[in-house]
């Protein structure tokens, strides 16, 4: 009889899911410069695994969109250009619309309850959490709205788009007016959910939304000067 595997050594599946969530913050939160090419021996090393499963994690986030991969010059950092950021918001912009006219029609009013429960909650505090609790719980509240949808699809798409824009979204929260718009205008949208008034869930959720892209440029331009201070 052949033994068991010992507990505590890591399953190679729980070696890959450990260093793709590693991973993966460190590239939504550009820890390495735009265009840097990543050392796969320093990375192996670092994580304490052999290059196989750390190249398993870096084409998964290459095909998320996070890291880029050359022929023959290997992985690096995503670029920070405005227009695949503008294009990006485009098509957040559009899933959220879709988001909360589905939610109006399909949720529950125990789900709504909830989400109500939940943003109430995290309001009381907003503004005196970090820029990065803020972007979380931001980020948590459209996607729960997006789950309300019941469509997979959808909600699996906002998640990847939030994954790549988180940078300058926990840019933005470091600002205190911006905190305490998006708690303004969170409010609007859930009033128009509980309501059950997709018109005006729309408005308020498409005015939200775009009011981001308005305050791009001058993000996108404090998150290039960062990265090469």
């Amino acid at each position: 009889m052949t033994s068991s595997q010992p507990a505590n050594r890591k399953s190679p599946i729980s070696s890959v899911d450990r260093i793709y969530q590693q991973l993966k913050q460190m590239a939504m939160n550009y820890q390495f410069r735009p265009g840097e090419p990543l050392n796969e021996v320093e990375l192996a090393a670092s994580f304490g695994v052999s290059r196989t499963p750390l190249r398993e994690v870096l084409n998964r986030l290459v095909a998320e969109g996070l890291l880029d991969f050359v022929p023959r010059r290997g992985f690096s950092c995503r670029s920070l250009d405005a227009k695949m950021i503008f294009d990006l918001y485009e098509v957040r912009c559009g899933l959220e619309i879709m988001s909360v006219k589905l939610a109006t029609d399909r949720a529950s009013d125990l789900e709504l309850k909830h989400l109500h429960q939940f943003w109430q909650a995290s309001a009381q505090t907003f503004m005196q959490r970090s820029p990065i609790e803020c972007a979380c719980c931001d980020e948590q509240f459209h996607e729960q709205i997006a789950a309300l949808s019941q469509n997979i699809e959808l909600l699996r798409s906002l998640q990847a788009i939030n994954a790549r824009v988180h940078y300058l979204r926990l840019i933005s929260m470091e600002q205190a007016h911006y905190r305490r718009t998006t708690c303004d205008e969170h409010q609007l949208i859930l009033a128009a959910l509980l309501d059950r008034d997709q018109e005006l869930a729309v408005t308020c959720m498409s005015a939200h939304v775009s009011l981001r892209q308005e305050q791009l440029v001058e993000v996108i331009k404090e998150g290039i000067a960062r990265l090469y201070m």
